[in-house]
């Protein structure tokens, strides 16, 4: 690990070592702090635990992750996977100003993921007024230390991760208007027939694509695989027959394209926490 440079300035540092239950719970932070980095400001890691956040105060900096560098500057969020290897340091011109947070969750790896951040680590324009006040929450959290605080500061972690989220969708939007026409067709379908029996062999075959390249690029495009966004249709489905109808489960079963309702029945649970019957119940308080 190369350390920060002697000229770099920690305007406030912060470590914390979360309990079990909130490492299963919570977004824990386990460092952060707001530095003036020097014009030699370079960090260089193989591999470490957690997921950084970096917001670009002032100054400019640069990230290189699989191999290519991007460019930072106000305004900036850098997203850093830290078990894969990073680099990222202060322009040496104009060196940077920031706020940065080390974190530990669960889900961080799948989101991260579905932002593309190895490859786009740079949410520009990230939303700045929206940011520091986030950023600042988590730091009197850190600064108070008490298990209470923990759920502030993961509160905190999530609004960052919104922005985040909501910023890439933005450029996704712009970028990608409308879902490709093979994709639109594959969905339309699926939305139609969803009770009948659908292979992906049939999908690919609608979008004139072979099965390989159909999966992948409905996977690009929607962030699933086009079974898996099938099945969660047709509980989709089955949820409103079961608050709307009185028919019995087997039926909706059957109405929603399972053929076995057994296997419905442990579809539904592991989508919604519920079975069939205990989310009519709810349904209908």
């Amino acid at each position: 690990m190369t350390l920060p440079a002697k000229d770099t300035v920690f305007l406030r540092n912060y470590h914390a070592t979360p309990l079990e239950w909130q490492r299963d719970l919570f977004y824990c932070v386990v460092r952060g702090g707001h530095l003036q980095g020097g014009t030699s400001h370079r960090i260089e890691r193989d591999t470490y635990p957690g997921h950084e956040f970096i917001l670009c105060l002032n100054g400019r900096g640069w990230v290189q992750v699989a191999g290519r560098r991007h460019e930072a500057g106000p305004g900036d969020l850098i997203w850093v996977n830290c078990h894969h290897p990073h680099q990222y340091g202060s322009v040496r011109s104009e060196p940077w100003e920031l706020y940065w947070i080390r974190v530990e969750g669960r889900p961080l790896d799948r989101l991260g993921q579905l932002l593309d951040a190895r490859a786009r680590p740079v949410f520009s324009e990230f939303g700045i007024g929206r940011a520091i006040p986030a950023f600042d929450r988590i730091f009197k959290g850190l600064e108070g230390g008490r298990p209470s605080d923990t759920a502030d500061v993961n509160a905190a972690v999530a609004d960052l991760v919104s922005t985040a989220f909501g910023s890439r969708l933005g450029d996704a939007c712009e970028l990608r208007p409308e879902l490709p026409q093979p994709v639109q067709r594959a969905l339309e379908r699926m939305r139609l027939y969803f009770h009948e029996p659908i292979r992906v062999a049939e999908l690919a075959d609608l979008a004139g694509m072979s099965e390989s390249h159909f999966s992948r690029q409905f996977k690009a495009s929607v962030g699933t695989s086009p079974i898996d966004w099938l099945r969660r249709e047709r509980i989709n489905q089955a949820k409103r027959r079961l608050a709307e109808s009185d028919d019995a489960v087997k039926e909706i079963a059957r109405q929603a394209g399972y053929t076995d309702q057994f296997f419905f029945s442990k579809d539904f649970k592991r989508m919604t926490g519920l079975t069939p019957s205990q989310f009519r119940e709810q349904e209908r308080q």
